[in-house]
């Protein structure tokens, strides 16, 4: 993240900028509209004497009875805004926090109140009368209460949306698709160049010749992002190399080691300023660079729902849902390698997140606190079955059968009914039968599959995509597929199942067969 995106970010976050620039924007409007009430030609304003024809007594009044009004409002708002802080607070988790105080909604809300009220004190101050010489701005006075008019619509407006944000669906909803927003936006982009084989640090670069210097942190805290373009430059500039020894959202103490130089002699103070002032630290975590931050907030709120006092298992599974979103949107993408290179030459060794690291972040804990609650065990289930139907890496795959086998024990151990082992028993055997069909066989790279999988579940959302039904619809396209190209489709063998080519599931399942 660039130093430019940045401080938008930091501006974004803070619930004064937007309300600041909607009251300039006030200010800035009545001195328009006074500035235009004293040159136009009374002749014209009169042509509409109800609309511009009050006297400086009742403009006076009019006026300023907007501008109390308005600021009754605004503490009426700030009361709201409190309210619900302490209620998320409480309810949920003091880590949502940070996205009411970043609502768009709230902030613009806020500041059009703020902007009236300050209107209103413009225009009230340019009303003279009697010795002062009478001046009425009658065109800033009718907008005023054009003003006034949208601020009660903007508290109606307003009213609706604290209901609804409170709302835990509203809540996990928004930390979900911010998430998957930055989840958009970071994994497209490089940190450099990567190599399109990964290779050893031995091979890429002969390490040993040179002698790591530790770097350390000048403050506690969070890392919150990494000026990527900065770490580049100054390895490139020293022909060094940069090694992350925290990642982002990972917490640093003061003097501990923070990265690494590959240097033959110590780096000089200038080098080492450069590099710290990439690194942003901060007492809090923030969602930009950080998912696992927002599948963090996540769980956190699952895990009040699941807690004895509460028992909120509607809010739990629903939070189970946005996990299961979150990591189907990442179970397909490939993660960024750990070597980032420029050129050809390695120049960062990046702390990269791993898809087992934030498979388990999304679903240890429920799991662990789920413990006769059939109804979380059966949608972690069916959350789990609908990422192994997105993702055909053999590592990913065998990340989520852990999760199952030990959804599985759990099951075991906690439940006592029958009827509820009978309903887990029946989802483990479909995440099984989709974890047992394997779509690319051998070739983990091949992502032909990935499409037709999509494909299958758009077209039957009621459906579980098993292994016999996967294969099918795959089998077909790859038979159709090689007709077209001329190819020849051979009897099928005696005592065979299914008729129309004699070919193993897995090379079906790759897209193609062979003669």
């Amino acid at each position: 993240m660039n130093r430019i995106q940045k401080f938008w970010n930091d501006l974004r976050s803070n619930f004064w900028f937007v309300p600041s620039i909607i009251v300039l924007v006030s200010i800035a409007l009545a001195a328009v509209l006074i500035g235009a009430d004293s040159t136009a030609s009374r002749q014209w304003l009169g042509q509409w004497p109800r609309l511009f024809g009050s006297g400086a007594e009742g403009a006076r009044g009019m006026m300023s009875t907007i501008a109390g009004s308005m600021m009754t409002v605004v503490g009426v708002s700030f009361s709201m805004i409190l309210m619900v802080l302490a209620l998320a607070s409480t309810q949920y988790t003091s880590r949502v926090l940070r996205n009411f105080m970043r609502s768009r909604e709230t902030q613009v809300v806020l500041g059009i109140f703020a902007g009236i009220f300050t209107y209103s004190l413009i225009v009230l101050r340019s009303i003279r009368s009697g010795d002062e010489g009478a001046f009425v701005p009658s065109l800033a006075v009718f907008f005023g209460f054009v003003l006034a008019l949208g601020g009660v619509g903007t508290l109606i407006f307003f009213i609706h949306h604290i209901a609804s944000s409170i709302q835990a669906s509203s809540i996990i909803a928004s930390v979900a698709y911010e998430t998957m927003a930055a989840m958009d936006r970071l994994f497209p982009e490089k940190l450099g160049q990567e190599p399109e084989v990964e290779l050893d640090d031995s091979i890429i670069h002969p390490l040993g010749e040179r002698s790591w210097h530790p770097i350390l942190s000048a403050r506690n805290g969070y890392i919150l992002n990494v000026d990527t373009d900065a770490l580049l430059s100054v390895a490139r500039e020293q022909k060094t190399i940069v090694r992350m020894e925290r990642g982002i959202g990972q917490f640093t103490v003061q003097n501990t080691v923070l990265f690494s130089l590959a240097m033959e002699e110590p780096p000089n103070n200038k080098t080492i300023k450069a590099l710290l002032a990439a690194f942003d630290i901060s007492s809090h975590r923030t969602i930009e660079q950080d998912i696992e931050f927002g599948i963090r907030q996540i769980v956190d709120i699952a895990m009040r729902a699941l807690s004895p006092g509460v028992n909120d298992t509607t809010t739990a599974v629903m939070c189970v849902d946005y996990l299961t979103a979150i990591m189907a949107r990442l179970a397909p993408r490939p993660m960024p390698s750990l070597h980032r290179h420029e050129d050809g030459h390695l120049r960062v060794i990046a702390k990269a997140l791993s898809y087992d690291g934030l498979l388990a972040e999304a679903f240890d804990q429920i799991r662990s606190n789920s413990k006769g609650n059939v109804a979380v065990m059966r949608r972690m289930l069916g959350g789990l079955q609908t990422i192994a139907a997105l993702t055909a890496r053999p590592d990913r795959r065998r990340a989520i059968s852990q999760q199952v086998r030990w959804i599985a024990d759990i099951a075991d151990r906690t439940l006592d009914y029958a009827q509820d082992r009978a309903e887990i028993n029946t989802a483990l055997e479909s995440v099984r039968e989709m974890l047992e069909f394997d779509p690319i066989g051998e070739h983990e790279n091949d992502m032909e599959v990935l499409p037709l999988i999509r494909e299958w579940s758009d077209k039957r959302p009621a459906e579980p995509c098993t292994r016999e039904t996967g294969i099918e619809a795959m089998r077909r396209r790859a038979i159709d597929r090689w007709e077209n190209e001329g190819g020849v489709i051979l009897p099928p063998e005696p005592g065979e199942p299914r008729g129309g080519a004699r070919v193993s599931d897995s090379v079906a399942a790759r897209g193609y067969l062979t003669p």
